[in-house]
Protein backbone atom coordinates (compact mmCIF):
# COMPACT_ATOMS: atom_id res chain seq x y z
CA UNK A 1 0.00 0.00 0.00
CA UNK A 2 3.21 2.27 1.05
CA UNK A 3 4.94 1.50 -2.70
CA UNK A 4 6.54 4.29 -4.73
CA UNK A 5 4.46 5.00 -7.69
CA UNK A 6 6.71 3.20 -10.25
CA UNK A 7 6.73 0.56 -7.60
CA UNK A 8 2.89 0.36 -7.87
CA UNK A 9 2.43 0.51 -11.64
CA UNK A 10 5.00 -2.88 -11.50
CA UNK A 11 3.05 -4.32 -9.19
CA UNK A 12 -0.11 -3.49 -11.07
CA UNK A 13 1.31 -4.90 -14.35
CA UNK A 14 2.40 -8.30 -12.53
CA UNK A 15 -1.14 -8.47 -11.55
CA UNK A 16 -2.41 -7.59 -14.95
CA UNK A 17 -0.63 -10.08 -16.59
CA UNK A 18 -0.84 -13.10 -13.91
CA UNK A 19 -4.86 -12.46 -13.81
CA UNK A 20 -5.41 -12.56 -18.15
CA UNK A 21 -2.63 -15.47 -18.53
CA UNK A 22 -3.92 -17.43 -15.35
CA UNK A 23 -7.67 -16.44 -16.70
CA UNK A 24 -6.95 -17.49 -20.46
CA UNK A 25 -5.41 -20.57 -19.13
CA UNK A 26 -8.73 -21.48 -17.33
CA UNK A 27 -10.82 -20.46 -20.22
CA UNK A 28 -9.14 -21.47 -23.60
CA UNK A 29 -6.49 -24.18 -22.49
CA UNK A 30 -8.55 -26.38 -19.90
CA UNK A 31 -11.61 -24.99 -21.86
CA UNK A 32 -13.92 -24.16 -18.81
CA UNK A 33 -16.37 -22.85 -20.61
CA UNK A 34 -19.44 -22.16 -17.88
CA UNK A 35 -18.89 -18.30 -17.12
CA UNK A 36 -21.55 -17.85 -14.82
CA UNK A 37 -19.81 -20.52 -12.35
CA UNK A 38 -16.02 -19.22 -13.57
CA UNK A 39 -16.87 -15.58 -12.84
CA UNK A 40 -19.53 -15.89 -9.97
CA UNK A 41 -16.64 -17.87 -8.45
CA UNK A 42 -13.67 -14.99 -8.94
CA UNK A 43 -16.43 -12.32 -7.71
CA UNK A 44 -17.52 -14.35 -4.67
CA UNK A 45 -13.64 -14.65 -3.85
CA UNK A 46 -13.21 -11.14 -4.66
CA UNK A 47 -16.16 -9.70 -2.28
CA UNK A 48 -14.88 -12.55 0.67
CA UNK A 49 -10.90 -11.09 0.15
CA UNK A 50 -12.42 -7.65 0.10
CA UNK A 51 -14.65 -7.91 2.91
CA UNK A 52 -12.24 -9.54 5.11
CA UNK A 53 -9.71 -6.87 4.24
CA UNK A 54 -12.04 -4.15 5.09
CA UNK A 55 -12.81 -5.79 8.81
CA UNK A 56 -8.72 -6.02 9.57
CA UNK A 57 -8.93 -2.47 8.60
CA UNK A 58 -6.39 -2.80 5.48
CA UNK A 59 -9.42 -0.50 3.02
CA UNK A 60 -12.05 1.84 3.98
CA UNK A 61 -15.33 0.90 2.60
CA UNK A 62 -18.43 3.60 3.62
CA UNK A 63 -21.49 2.39 4.84
CA UNK A 64 -23.54 3.68 1.76
CA UNK A 65 -27.44 4.36 2.06
CA UNK A 66 -29.58 2.68 0.47
CA UNK A 67 -30.58 5.08 -1.90
CA UNK A 68 -26.93 5.49 -3.07
CA UNK A 69 -26.53 1.92 -3.16
CA UNK A 70 -29.85 1.66 -5.65
CA UNK A 71 -28.20 4.54 -8.03
CA UNK A 72 -25.13 2.54 -8.56
CA UNK A 73 -27.05 -0.56 -9.31
CA UNK A 74 -26.89 -0.10 -13.47
CA UNK A 75 -23.51 0.43 -13.29
CA UNK A 76 -23.37 -3.68 -11.37
CA UNK A 77 -25.69 -4.82 -14.18
CA UNK A 78 -22.93 -3.27 -16.77
CA UNK A 79 -20.39 -4.50 -14.61
CA UNK A 80 -21.76 -8.23 -14.72
CA UNK A 81 -22.01 -7.84 -18.57
CA UNK A 82 -18.48 -6.38 -18.93
CA UNK A 83 -17.00 -9.48 -16.74
CA UNK A 84 -19.58 -12.22 -18.29
CA UNK A 85 -19.00 -11.59 -22.07
CA UNK A 86 -15.36 -10.92 -21.17
CA UNK A 87 -15.00 -14.88 -20.27
CA UNK A 88 -17.06 -15.60 -22.83
CA UNK A 89 -14.67 -13.78 -25.50
CA UNK A 90 -11.06 -14.89 -23.88
CA UNK A 91 -12.27 -18.64 -24.20
CA UNK A 92 -12.66 -18.24 -27.58
CA UNK A 93 -10.59 -15.34 -28.83
CA UNK A 94 -6.75 -15.86 -29.41
CA UNK A 95 -5.96 -12.17 -29.07
CA UNK A 96 -8.61 16.28 -29.56
CA UNK A 97 -7.07 15.59 -33.07
CA UNK A 98 -5.36 12.99 -31.55
CA UNK A 99 -8.42 11.57 -29.94
CA UNK A 100 -9.97 11.28 -33.22
CA UNK A 101 -6.94 9.84 -34.79
CA UNK A 102 -6.30 7.41 -31.71
CA UNK A 103 -10.22 6.01 -32.16
CA UNK A 104 -9.76 5.87 -36.02
CA UNK A 105 -7.04 3.38 -35.64
CA UNK A 106 -8.53 0.73 -33.15
CA UNK A 107 -12.02 0.86 -35.73
CA UNK A 108 -9.59 0.43 -38.43
CA UNK A 109 -7.69 -2.37 -36.18
CA UNK A 110 -10.66 -4.01 -34.56
CA UNK A 111 -12.44 -4.13 -37.99
CA UNK A 112 -9.53 -5.41 -40.19
CA UNK A 113 -8.31 -7.74 -37.39
CA UNK A 114 -11.39 -10.18 -37.86
CA UNK A 115 -11.09 -10.07 -41.32
CA UNK A 116 -6.93 -11.98 -41.03
CA UNK A 117 -7.84 -13.43 -38.05
CA UNK A 118 -6.74 -17.61 -38.71
CA UNK A 119 -8.46 -19.14 -35.83
CA UNK A 120 -11.52 -16.53 -36.77
CA UNK A 121 -14.33 -17.57 -34.16
CA UNK A 122 -17.75 -15.75 -34.54
CA UNK A 123 -19.20 -16.04 -31.15
CA UNK A 124 -16.37 -15.11 -29.75
CA UNK A 125 -15.97 -11.72 -31.64
CA UNK A 126 -19.64 -11.36 -30.79
CA UNK A 127 -18.88 -11.77 -26.93
CA UNK A 128 -16.06 -9.29 -27.55
CA UNK A 129 -18.21 -6.91 -29.09
CA UNK A 130 -20.57 -6.75 -25.85
CA UNK A 131 -18.17 -6.68 -23.65
CA UNK A 132 -16.73 -3.65 -25.59
CA UNK A 133 -20.24 -2.24 -25.27
CA UNK A 134 -20.51 -3.06 -21.87
CA UNK A 135 -17.23 -1.19 -20.71
CA UNK A 136 -18.37 1.77 -22.74
CA UNK A 137 -21.65 1.95 -20.90
CA UNK A 138 -19.77 1.26 -17.47
CA UNK A 139 -17.03 4.11 -17.85
CA UNK A 140 -20.32 6.64 -19.07
CA UNK A 141 -21.96 5.73 -16.01
CA UNK A 142 -18.99 6.27 -13.99
CA UNK A 143 -18.30 9.69 -15.63
CA UNK A 144 -22.02 10.78 -15.21
CA UNK A 145 -21.59 9.59 -11.00
CA UNK A 146 -18.90 12.01 -10.31
CA UNK A 147 -20.67 13.85 -8.14
CA UNK A 148 -21.51 10.89 -5.95
CA UNK A 149 -19.64 10.08 -2.34
CA UNK A 150 -19.34 6.23 -3.72
CA UNK A 151 -15.57 5.66 -3.67
CA UNK A 152 -13.84 3.06 -6.06
CA UNK A 153 -13.81 0.45 -3.42
CA UNK A 154 -17.59 0.89 -2.35
CA UNK A 155 -18.30 0.73 -5.77
CA UNK A 156 -16.48 -2.66 -6.44
CA UNK A 157 -18.19 -3.91 -3.36
CA UNK A 158 -21.62 -3.41 -4.57
CA UNK A 159 -20.31 -5.02 -7.97
CA UNK A 160 -18.88 -8.05 -6.06
CA UNK A 161 -21.96 -8.64 -4.14
CA UNK A 162 -24.75 -8.06 -7.00
CA UNK A 163 -22.62 -10.06 -9.93
CA UNK A 164 -22.83 -13.39 -6.96
CA UNK A 165 -26.22 -13.30 -6.75
CA UNK A 166 -27.49 -12.37 -10.17
CA UNK A 167 -24.85 -14.87 -11.81
CA UNK A 168 -26.11 -17.49 -8.81
CA UNK A 169 -29.58 -16.81 -9.55
CA UNK A 170 -28.12 -17.28 -13.91
CA UNK A 171 -25.80 -20.66 -13.56
CA UNK A 172 -29.17 -22.87 -13.91
CA UNK A 173 -31.54 -21.01 -16.82
CA UNK A 174 -28.08 -20.78 -18.68
CA UNK A 175 -27.59 -24.93 -18.46
CA UNK A 176 -23.75 -24.23 -16.41
CA UNK A 177 -24.72 -25.90 -12.92
CA UNK A 178 -25.02 -29.31 -14.19
CA UNK A 179 -23.18 -29.36 -17.04
CA UNK A 180 -20.03 -28.55 -15.19
CA UNK A 181 -20.43 -31.86 -14.08
CA UNK A 182 -19.37 -33.21 -17.38
CA UNK A 183 -15.81 -30.98 -17.19
CA UNK A 184 -13.30 -33.67 -17.97
CA UNK A 185 -10.70 -31.58 -15.72
CA UNK A 186 -12.99 -31.06 -12.62
CA UNK A 187 -11.17 -33.38 -10.22
CA UNK A 188 -7.89 -32.07 -11.95
CA UNK A 189 -5.49 -30.33 -9.98
CA UNK A 190 -4.50 -27.82 -12.65
CA UNK A 191 -8.21 -26.44 -12.70
CA UNK A 192 -8.02 -26.34 -9.33
CA UNK A 193 -5.28 -24.14 -8.47
CA UNK A 194 -5.80 -22.15 -11.42
CA UNK A 195 -9.08 -21.55 -10.39
CA UNK A 196 -7.70 -20.45 -6.84
CA UNK A 197 -5.27 -18.45 -8.74
CA UNK A 198 -7.63 -16.80 -10.74
CA UNK A 199 -9.76 -15.56 -7.94
CA UNK A 200 -7.04 -14.28 -5.81
CA UNK A 201 -5.25 -12.48 -8.77
CA UNK A 202 -8.12 -11.04 -9.89
CA UNK A 203 -8.71 -9.31 -6.62
CA UNK A 204 -5.03 -8.24 -6.65
CA UNK A 205 -5.70 -6.62 -10.08
CA UNK A 206 -8.59 -4.59 -9.01
CA UNK A 207 -6.95 -3.44 -5.76
CA UNK A 208 -3.85 -2.63 -7.20
CA UNK A 209 -6.08 -0.46 -9.83
CA UNK A 210 -7.87 1.40 -7.38
CA UNK A 211 -4.33 2.33 -5.45
CA UNK A 212 -3.15 3.33 -9.05
CA UNK A 213 -6.07 5.57 -9.69
CA UNK A 214 -5.54 6.84 -6.54
CA UNK A 215 -2.28 7.92 -6.62
CA UNK A 216 -1.42 8.90 -10.19
CA UNK A 217 -3.03 11.06 -12.62
CA UNK A 218 -5.28 9.62 -15.27
CA UNK A 219 -2.72 9.86 -18.30
CA UNK A 220 -0.09 8.22 -16.32
CA UNK A 221 -2.73 5.60 -15.33
CA UNK A 222 -3.29 5.37 -19.03
CA UNK A 223 0.39 4.66 -19.81
CA UNK A 224 0.80 2.04 -17.17
CA UNK A 225 -2.08 0.37 -18.48
CA UNK A 226 -1.26 0.20 -21.73
CA UNK A 227 2.44 -1.25 -20.74
CA UNK A 228 0.47 -3.84 -18.91
CA UNK A 229 -1.56 -5.07 -21.83
CA UNK A 230 1.88 -4.63 -24.54
CA UNK A 231 3.62 -7.08 -22.15
CA UNK A 232 0.47 -9.17 -21.51
CA UNK A 233 0.04 -9.50 -25.49
CA UNK A 234 2.92 -10.45 -26.18
CA UNK A 235 4.00 -13.28 -23.35
CA UNK A 236 0.56 -14.91 -24.20
CA UNK A 237 2.42 -15.93 -27.62
CA UNK A 238 4.56 -18.03 -25.64
CA UNK A 239 2.38 -19.25 -23.59
CA UNK A 240 -0.69 -20.37 -25.76
CA UNK A 241 -1.10 -21.89 -29.43
CA UNK A 242 -1.51 -18.98 -31.27
CA UNK A 243 -0.82 -18.26 -35.07
CA UNK A 244 0.18 -15.09 -35.94
CA UNK A 245 0.18 -13.76 -39.78
CA UNK A 246 2.06 -10.55 -41.16
CA UNK A 247 -1.99 -8.63 -41.48
CA UNK A 248 -3.06 -9.77 -37.89
CA UNK A 249 0.57 -8.28 -36.35
CA UNK A 250 -0.28 -5.14 -38.46
CA UNK A 251 -3.50 -4.98 -36.69
CA UNK A 252 -2.55 -5.68 -33.50
CA UNK A 253 0.14 -2.89 -34.27
CA UNK A 254 -2.31 -0.58 -35.50
CA UNK A 255 -4.45 -0.79 -32.79
CA UNK A 256 -1.10 -0.31 -29.75
CA UNK A 257 -0.38 2.93 -32.00
CA UNK A 258 -4.12 4.03 -31.50
CA UNK A 259 -4.07 3.19 -28.12
CA UNK A 260 -0.82 5.26 -27.42
CA UNK A 261 -2.07 8.23 -29.28
CA UNK A 262 -4.89 7.79 -26.81
CA UNK A 263 -2.15 8.20 -23.90
CA UNK A 264 -0.72 10.58 -25.10
CA UNK A 265 -4.02 12.61 -25.28
CA UNK A 266 -5.16 11.72 -21.93
CA UNK A 267 -1.77 13.39 -20.30
CA UNK A 268 -1.36 16.03 -22.63
CA UNK A 269 -5.08 16.67 -21.26
CA UNK A 270 -4.12 16.43 -17.42
CA UNK A 271 -0.87 18.54 -18.00
CA UNK A 272 -3.09 21.32 -19.31
CA UNK A 273 -5.34 20.87 -16.62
Amino acid sequence: MYLKRPALGLVFCWFYLAAYITNKYVLSVLKFTYPTLFQGWQTLVGGLLLHISWKLGWVEISSNTRSEVLSWLPASVLFVGIIYAGSRALSKLHISLIKIWSALFLLIAASCLPLHDSQFDPDGYFWAGVHLICVGGYKAFQKSQKSTIISDLDQQYINYIFSIVLLGFASHPTGDLFSVLEFPFLYFYRFHSGCCASGILGFFLMLSTVKLKGNLSSGHCAAWTLFAKVITAGSSLFFFDMILNVPTACCLLLGGLGETLLVYAEKSGAERR
